[in-house]
């Protein structure tokens, strides 16, 4: 629009250059060109710069201002014009006005204020001016320029009302687009978000990692992935109730958040499991002290409402570049160093290295031997005696599961059993290792027991505990006979699960047992609460019984526990006379170890009892037979010692 006046009035002021004063020609335009070259510029400079509304509303009022000034300065010099010249010329006047007044209400179409008053600026006076003239030529110019003004303006609002209506609509539009963008922010943070911590969740946590190696492997960086498990939550959570546990688990957030040196980024990955990602090289011994400060964080006591409660924390750690190249790949050994820890130092930190990659190769390789193994033809069973040393009588047997692998060997059970537990085989290996023993106790003598462990896996659904019963119905064995092993682990796990496992195999007239006691974290509450008839004392504490007071302080009080509570004890790892002598004289009866017998096959049973039945008569004062001395038992004054 400026750059339509300005040309024109240069026109005008060209056309007059020898018929007006220099005032008028030279002086008056350059004014006026000045004026609306700095509006002109001003708004070019504008053209791409954002701005609020208020800004661009004040902006556009100053508009309507400047645009009454300029057309009331623009048509008196025009019309001082007037008076110098010839007809032409001042036709040209006429002229001037009309048509830029009309190429003025174009431009101003989209700011109606502004296009009115210029009309009225312009016209008026034009009208008027040209009207009292006396020129028949100009009163017409004078009519026709204000019927083409009048259309232009009916035009005008109406375009400007279609316009209006626009602005509107976009508006609106951009209103809900920002709704929809709050709306979808929202779904965004709730989806990443751990709506009870307040920290980031599994979800946001994976793409956080992903983008830290994308980051770390561009700028050639170390970085350090972590995995947290809180040691004993789930005692709290039964002990106090979920509103603690989860008041707990909220702490555990804040604390790790405000952890300050070096900055990590925590997230909750599920349950009392939570992922770190800290972005910064760290030396071994920087990363021991790390994982020491965290655990000494986490244990500090939780005093939550009404109660004060203590955990602890296990720390599974994996570096970038060196202990793995994805983020998959490092959470998975972050996870194994966790793994570890849990199974060796609870409560500890461990850094993943060249011997935990050894152990997850040998991991992979016996997975995947299970998944092709023909479980029927490659497990099998040793049993283990289990004696009253009373009676000086085998009482029952242990089932202990082998196996026998064409591609790996022999697997020793503490390597494959892991495996299967990890890998969720465990369950289908069960199935055939509990109709094995049932069918090897078919041919036992009618008083001997068999005692089978089972994993978490086995129990932690009915349908895995319905399959499992059908195997003892099917094994046409008396269920009294059967006792089922349950480690400490598996009540945890899923409290509630296991009891009513336990009920279901008491229904049946299986006996259970609480398998490795005083190794987990089962309380004393557990073993009330749970359908129990044995404990069994881990081997742990009877290995240095002999010369550690507080073992044999743990022995006694737990035979004396199962005495007042009427169910059986069963002592664990006896490998010694002394360890013998040690527990009889706290009370203990029935034990199994190396000391009695180690495990044997299925097929030596029978022989193993009739060689025990022989030493009993030899002991009742009946000389042994050459069978019995070609099995090379040796006696002392107690009775059987072991076979040779």
């Amino acid at each position: 629009m400026y750059l339509v006046v300005l040309v024109n009035a240069i026109a005008l002021a060209v056309t007059h250059f020898h018929a007006a004063p220099p005032a008028l020609t030279i002086g008056g335009p350059a004014a006026l060109i000045l004026v609306s070259g700095w509006r002109m510029l001003g708004w070019w400079r504008l053209r791409k710069s954002g701005m609020d509304v208020e800004r661009a509303a004040k902006m556009l009022g100053g508009t309507v201002a400047a645009a009454a000034v300029l057309a009331i300065a623009f048509t008196g010099w025009s019309l001082s014009l007037y008076a110098y010249g010839d007809a032409y010329q001042q036709s040209h006047v006429a002229f001037y006005m009309a048509i830029t007044v009309i190429a003025c209400i174009f431009c101003l179409m989209h700011l109606r204020a502004a296009a009115l008053t210029v009309t009225l600026c312009v016209l008026g006076p034009m009208t008027l001016f040209f009207g009292l003239t006396g020129n028949p030529v100009f009163e017409a110019i004078s009519i026709n320029v204000v019927v083409v003004a009048a259309v232009m303006i009916v035009i005008l609002l109406i375009h400007y009302q279609e316009f209006s209506d626009l602005v509107e609509s976009r508006t609106a539009l951009i209103e809900k687009a920002a709704q929809a963008q709050l709306l979808s922010d929202e779904n965004d943070r709730l989806a990443n978000l751990d709506s009870l911590t307040g920290l980031p969740n599994r979800r946001r946590f994976f793409t956080e990692l992903e983008a830290h190696v994308a980051r770390a492997r561009r700028h050639d960086r170390s970085l350090l992935v972590g995995v947290v498990d809180l040691d004993g939550f789930k005692l709290v959570n039964d002990a106090f109730g979920h509103a603690t546990g989860d008041r707990l688990l909220t702490e555990v957030g804040r604390r790790l958040q405000a952890f300050g040196s070096p900055p990590l980024f925590a997230a909750r990955l599920g349950g009392d499991e939570f992922g770190l990602i800290i972005d910064a090289h760290l030396s071994p011994a920087a990363i021991k002290t790390l994982g020491r400060d965290l655990c000494e964080l986490l244990r500090t006591p939780y005093r939550l409402p009404g109660v004060t409660a203590q955990v602890g924390g296990s720390v599974g750690f994996c570096p970038f570049p060196g202990g793995g190249q994805t983020g998959e790949q490092l959470f998975e050994r972050a996870d194994y160093a966790l793994y570890h820890a849990k199974q060796n130092l609870k409560g500890s930190a461990v850094l993943f290295d060249e011997r935990h990659e050894a152990d997850i190769r040998e991991l992979g390789q016996v997975e995947q031997a299970l998944r092709r193994a023909d479980l029927d033809a490659e497990m099998h069973i040793h049993f283990q005696p289990i004696v009253d040393t009373s009676a000086k009588r085998t009482i029952a047997f242990e089932a202990l599961a082998r196996w026998s692998s064409p591609e790996l060997g022999e697997v020793p059970p503490t390597v494959f059993i892991n495996a299967a537990e990890r890998s969720g085989q465990i369950v289908e290996i069960t199935r055939v290792l509990v109709a094995k023993a049932l069918r090897a106790v078919r041919s036992w003598p009618m008083d001997m027991r068999v005692s089978i462990n089972l994993s978490a896996r086995d129990i932690a659904s009915m349908e895995t505990v319905s399959r499992i019963v059908d195997i003892v119905l099917e094994s046409q064995v008396a269920p009294h006979r059967i006792d089922f092993e349950i480690t400490e682990t598996a009540i945890v796990c899923d409290f509630d699960q296991a009891r009513a496992a336990l009920m279901t195999f008491h229904g049946l007239g299986v006996r259970t047992a609480l398998d490795d006691f005083g190794t987990g974290h089962s309380s004393l509450s557990h073993v009330r609460l749970l359908p129990l008839d044995k404990l069994k004392i881990d081997s742990s504490f009877i290995a240095d019984i002999d010369h550690h007071a507080a073992s044999e302080d743990i022995v006694k009080t737990m035979l004396q526990l199962c005495r007042n509570l009427r169910i059986d004890c069963i002592v664990e790892g006896v490998e010694t006379q002394e360890q013998l002598d040690k527990v009889v004289s706290l009370g203990g009866v029935v034990m199994q170890g190396y000391h009695f017998a180690r495990p044997m096959p299925a097929a030596s049973v029978a022989t193993y009892l009739a060689e025990e039945a022989a030493i009993a008569i030899a002991r009742n004062g009946l000389r042994p037979s050459a069978a019995q001395r070609a099995a090379r038992i040796w006696f002392d004054e107690d009775g059987l010692q072991g076979l040779g």
